[in-house]
């Protein structure tokens, strides 16, 4: 089989404005980045506001495992697959950060016949996004120490500064650093620190925007620093809000482009789940589902991650609300939760299927506790054998779940018509009642506490000294009353990568709590998650190389 990036260069793309002309938006609307992807205008997004509803469908996963689940894959093969059965489709989408591209992860495009193009673009620069959002982080940055070094008027406690700079890129040499050195002229001395950009509260922000006016006012609710008697100084105390929301002027306008069958996806914004709340962006998402009669979406990483957060995140401020929920696993990664090696997962293994399978069954179970129903798509390998199909699709049924074969992967939206069938039965036949985790009045702890326990199943919570005096200054400020974003390990339910399959008596520990203002909610470090993560040994940018002709290989 052709490589994802061969499949993807052999694809017969439409012109972007004949995708947008099929889906009904008009050309006027579209700004175009080259033939084959476009900005949508404020008014094509105004618009759409006066349509009815589609249906909203949420795809999220087991923990993932170094086997791969293939979520976004599923994601857009179940949108090739609604639009092979006549359904009016929009997918939404994450944008990919350079960061696991040339990491070890590789790209967020899809992959097999399930892919969205032009894929190099979307993997690389896209259409600038990233870069936006990278530039208004450190432009209030350097609006910050300039203000210090001539004269600090507001008072800023230079020990007590909160606001990163970012950079798109696994940098690890830049996670701590001290600024300002080489005399007075270069700015006053400190210790700094680097975000990977996706965990930058401005992206957090352009995804929970709802226009440029809300984008400028969530800017200006950042809080960069406190002074020396601490009190909270914001973005807008520096005046900054005005030439951030500038920088972002094109990036807030979602970008729209094409699977490889031709359903138009839009792709806009891109928080990663294990270290922000891992939702393209609310723009995006109400287009989807005003303009399609059904509309599919991802959460990133496992549905402890992404899929709490869209839930208690996303829905909470966008009013979104979904009608199913599909799940993805593999027979492999379920292996893998039952204790078997990675160099054995293509073994026949169902014992290690019957201990992994509760990693499943927890996932199913935290989905239905939302009032949504639940899919589960089993994305097949070759590997897989009869015996362990039939096991998982049984174990589904005595949870209370529809399962589908899903091969979207080997054969695109062909490979997923089961699936697409069970997810439309599903919403037909039965109603989803949308119910959060917790309510946002709960105290910070106590909102910890539900999402640890009725989420991850652990039995409690505890905190650092460091975390206890957060929660004690947000509740002084007023500021406590908002929702939690957990930043944990992606590849548990705890906050422990080491324990797999669906542990339980845990305590999940938090180490840092701060408030992302602008955004609207509470990030909640756990255990030794990094907010700038590192390249592996081996790079897979070691690999990626473009020839005489701007041909692209190596990049997945």
């Amino acid at each position: 089989m052709l490589s994802d990036i061969e499949i993807a260069q052999q694809a017969q793309m439409l012109h972007i404005r004949d995708i947008a002309a099929a889906a009904g938006i008009d050309e006027d609307d579209l700004e175009y980045y080259g033939k084959y992807k476009a900005k949508l205008s404020a008014e094509a997004v105004k618009k759409a506001e006066k349509n009815e509803d589609g249906k909203l469908i949420l795809v999220t996963a087991i923990n993932p495992t170094p086997a791969g689940e293939g979520k976004t894959t599923v994601t857009i093969g179940l949108g090739d697959a609604m639009t092979r059965l006549g359904k009016k489709t929009f997918i939404a989408l994450r944008e990919p950060s350079l960061g696991p591209v040339f990491g070890i992860k590789g790209g967020a495009a899809g992959g097999g016949y399930a892919q969205v193009v032009p894929m190099e673009d979307i993997n690389l620069h896209f259409t600038g996004d990233m870069h936006a959002i990278t530039a208004a982080n450190n432009l209030l940055a350097a609006m910050l120490d300039n203000h210090i070094q001539k004269g600090n008027r507001l008072d800023i406690d230079v020990t007590n500064i909160v606001w990163k700079r970012c950079l798109d890129m696994n940098d690890r040499a830049l996670r701590n650093i001290v600024i300002g050195m080489g005399g007075k002229i270069n700015g006053i001395p400190r210790e700094d620190h680097f975000m990977i950009t996706v965990a930058s509260e401005v992206m957090a922000i352009l995804c929970l925007a709802n226009d440029i006016t809300d984008l400028k006012e969530r800017l200006g609710n950042i809080i960069v620093a406190y002074t020396r008697s601490g009190e909270p100084v914001y973005a807008r105390d520096l005046n900054a809000q005005g030439a951030m929301a500038a920088l972002l002027k094109d990036a807030i306008k979602p970008n729209i482009v094409q699977t490889l069958e031709h359903t138009p996806t839009f792709i806009h914004g891109g928080p990663f789940a294990n270290i922000a709340h891992g939702c393209n962006s609310v723009q995006a998402t109400k287009l989807a589902v005003k303009l399609g009669d059904y509309a599919i979406t991802e959460a990133g990483f496992g549905a402890d991650l992404g899929a709490e957060k869209f839930m208690d995140i996303k829905c909470r401020m966008s009013g979104l609300r979904p009608s199913a929920v599909v799940i993805v696993a593999t027979v492999k990664a379920l292996k893998y939760n039952g204790g078997v090696a990675k160099d054995k997962l293509t073994d026949e293994n169902l014992d290690a299927l019957k201990k992994g399978i509760v990693n499943l069954k927890k996932h199913i179970e935290n989905m239905q506790s939302f009032g949504t129903p639940v899919v589960v798509a089993i994305n097949r390998f070759a590997t897989d054998t009869d015996a362990e199909l039939k096991f998982v699709e049984d174990k589904c049924a005595e949870y209370g779940a529809k399962c589908a074969l899903c091969e979207v992967f080997a054969k695109g939206g062909e490979g997923g018509e089961t699936l697409a069938k069970y997810v439309l039965e599903t919403i037909e036949n039965t109603e989803a009642r949308y119910k959060p985790v917790y309510d946002v009045n709960d105290s910070i702890a106590d909102k910890l506490k539900a999402i640890v326990t009725k989420i991850y199943g652990g039995s409690g919570v505890s905190f650092s000294a460091k975390a206890k005096k957060a929660i004690t200054a947000l509740e002084k400020l007023g500021l406590d009353k908002k929702p939690v974003c957990v930043a944990k390990t992606q590849y548990s339910l705890s906050d422990n990568a080491s324990l797999l399959g669906r542990p339980e008596g845990f305590t999940v520990e938090i180490n840092t709590i701060r408030i992302s203002n602008g955004a609207g909610f509470i990030v909640a470090e756990a255990g030794s998650i990094m907010t700038m993560p590192g390249l592996p040994a081996v790079p897979a940018a070691e690999k990626i190389d473009i020839d005489e002709n701007s041909v692209i290989s190596g990049l997945f």
